[in-house]
Formats: C-alpha cells, sequence, structure tokens
C-alpha cells in the first residue's frame, strides 16, 4: 500500500479506533471484563461468514464492509449471551464459560470459511482479513465509517465517565447512590462489543482483545489518578494503531493486527522496565 492519501486516512481511522479502545479498555481492565473482548471478538467470525454468504445468494457483493460487521456484531452479541447464561447458571466459572465461547464460536467459523472458499460466488470475499487484520483492504470510506463509530464510543464512555468510575472501585456504594450498577455494566459490554467490531477488519477478531488490553495496561503502570490513566491509555492506543498500520503499508504483506499489538506490546514493556527502574 503506496503512502498516498487512503493511507493518510486509514491511519487516521486506525488512531481514532486506537483511542476507543484506551478509553473503553480502561474500564473494561478495571472492572475485570477484558476477556470478555476475546469471547466477542472470536464469536464474530461465524457471523461475518453468514453475511458473505447471504451477500453472495442476494448477488450483492460479499465484500461490502458493512453487512459483514453488521454480522459479525449480532455473531458477538450471541456470543456475550453466551457468555453470561453459562456464568450466571452458577455451575461454571465465568473463564470456563469464556473458553466454551471462543472454542465453539470460533470452530463454527473456521468451518465457515472453508464452505465460503468452495463457493465461487463468495470465495473472494477476502474473510481471512478479519482474523488477523488487513489494513489494505479497508477504503477511506470504511476507515471513515470505523473512525466514526469509535468515536460514539468515547463519547458514550466520557458521558458515563463518573458513573463507571464509581462501579469499577466501589460497586456496593454505587449501589447505594441509586446508580443502575446492571445497566451500566450492560453499557460497558456493549462499548466493548462496539470497538471490538469496529476493530475487526483492521485488527483482526485473534488480536482485537490486546488493542483493549495494553493501552490500559500501560497506563495503569505509569500513572496513579483515573483521569490521566483514562487519557494515557486513549494516547496509548492511538500510537500503537498509528505505528501498527505504518509498518503494515510499508511492508506488504504484513498482517496490522500483529503490527498493532507489537508496537502495543512494546510500549508496554518500556513502561514496565521503567516503573522496575523507578522502584
Amino acid at each position: 500500500m503506496s503512502w498516498g492519501h487512503n493511507t493518510l486516512v486509514v491511519m487516521a481511522g486506525c488512531a481514532l479506533l486506537g483511542v476507543a479502545a484506551g478509553a473503553v479498555g480502561c474500564f473494561a481492565l478495571l472492572r475485570g471484563r477484558a476477556l470478555l473482548a476475546d469471547a466477542i471478538g472470536h464469536a464474530a467470525l461465524p457471523g461475518v461468514v453468514v453475511a458473505a454468504l447471504i451477500g453472495a445468494l442476494l448477488g450483492s457483493d460479499p465484500r461490502a464492509l458493512p453487512p459483514l460487521l453488521f454480522g459479525g456484531a449480532l455473531a458477538g452479541a450471541a456470543g456475550l449471551w453466551c457468555v453470561q447464561r453459562l456464568g450466571a447458571s452458577g455451575r461454571i466459572r465465568q473463564d470456563a464459560a469464556i473458553a466454551v465461547v471462543i472454542a465453539g464460536f470460533y470452530a463454527l467459523g473456521v468451518v465457515g470459511l472453508s464452505v465460503v472458499q468452495a463457493w465461487p460466488a463468495a470465495a473472494q470475499a477476502g474473510l481471512e482479513g478479519f482474523i488477523l487484520g488487513q489494513a489494505a483492504a479497508l477504503t477511506a470510506a470504511d476507515a471513515w465509517a470505523a473512525g466514526g463509530l469509535a468515536l460514539v464510543c468515547v463519547a458514550a464512555v466520557l458521558a458515563l465517565f463518573h458513573p463507571l468510575a464509581l462501579l469499577c472501585f466501589d460497586p456496593d456504594f454505587a449501589r447505594g447512590l441509586g446508580l443502575p450498577a446492571a445497566r451500566l455494566d450492560a453499557a460497558l459490554l456493549g462499548l466493548v462489543l462496539l470497538v471490538c467490531i469496529a476493530g475487526l477488519q483492521a485488527v483482526g477478531l485473534v488480536l482485537v482483545v490486546a488493542l483493549l488490553v495494553l493501552p490500559a495496561a500501560t497506563a495503569r503502570l505509569l500513572v496513579r489518578r483515573l483521569q490521566g490513566m483514562f487519557a494515557l491509555s486513549c494516547g496509548i492506543g492511538a500510537i500503537s494503531a498509528m505505528i501498527g498500520v505504518a509498518l503494515s503499508a510499508a511492508r506488504q504483506g504484513l498482517p496490522t493486527g500483529a503490527s498493532v499489538v507489537l508496537a502495543g506490546s512494546l510500549l508496554f514493556a518500556l513502561a514496565l522496565l521503567w516503573r522496575r527502574f523507578r522502584g
């Protein structure tokens, strides 16, 4: 991918996605909901596959991004619902429920990919890019759409900042104040879902959880106050996304998701070393 206008637009869209991931990931990490992003990402694959097959059957473009993301959102929401229901039974811990959903939905998606490859009308949909991310396949319109969705997530987090802070640090006190803890939890999970779906094409479903966790974890090492952690997490998310897109654009065939995660991991390692050096 050449360093033209489209590349810069894609980088801007992914940077906004990194800001959103940092904002939502900050509260997801503090609330202990980070691994749910992994379940959502893996659960989205069969929805993407089904959307591509439906598009091919209807004679439309199976590579059109909005239907694919809509299908992924429905499947991701179904996976999240399954995790919640399995955990609510009381007989299965949430970590086991997440593992079951990841394995089952991802296996279903892989089987669906093999069906897509044998279907001439849908074989060229390029769905493999949703696994590890492929920013080169993003158009300017796709990048702006992902960036717009990211801005919606950031605006929602800012609007719910203080209630979410109370929920993360003192849920009993939040309930005592009359805050709807269950609805706030649902809103946070909904924002996690939106960020995961927005990042499917750029980062990939396997590594989208890292985009949510790494910026927040890095900021947690460096600052003590929530406001500082939130701002730094947003900045680190944007920088990681921009570095990943730049590497993917400079070297053809390099997975964007892996590049973004490597950039975020490097920043996390530097923060960890700095914290150990400072004592």
